[in-house]
């Protein structure tokens, strides 16, 4: 099967239209006020590997939903005038997600450069992931 479009050219298009923070840069924004770190990665991510502090998971699937105050899945967390700094494993899925966040008109979103695992591997402060009960 032929694409028009594969992934890479995908991620490059986003890319193009959106703002990607240095490692450096979002570890400076971590804990200021007006700044929410999303996590979309899959809560098994999430389980497996944990989180950086503070952020808030909204798994990509349901990204918009949550951010659209006219959605009935709407999240407060998404309301106001916050800065929203995206990221997933690697900085492709929060590559697409921050450009259709951006297509929406969310007027403060970037993503990391790298996502999570470079984080990770950079030393950037992480928190396990609480597991619900049940």
């Amino acid at each position: 099967m032929a694409l028009k479009k594969g992934i890479k050219q995908l991620v490059a298009e986003a890319m193009s239209k959106i703002t990607t923070l240095s490692l450096a840069e979002a570890r400076a924004k971590l804990g200021q006020p007006g700044v929410q770190f999303v996590d979309i990665r899959d809560v098994r991510e999430l389980q497996h590997d944990g989180t950086i502090p503070g952020a808030v998971h909204a798994p990509r699937g349901m990204l918009e939903f949550w951010v659209d105050p006219d959605s009935p899945y709407f999240k407060p967390v998404f309301g106001g005038d916050k800065q929203f700094i995206l990221f997933c494993k690697s900085g492709w899925r929060s590559a697409l997600a921050t450009a259709q966040l951006v297509e929406m008109g969310v007027p403060h979103v970037a993503h990391i450069e790298g996502g999570y695992t470079a984080w990770q591997e950079a030393g950037g402060p992480t928190q396990a992931h609480p597991r619900k009960p049940g």
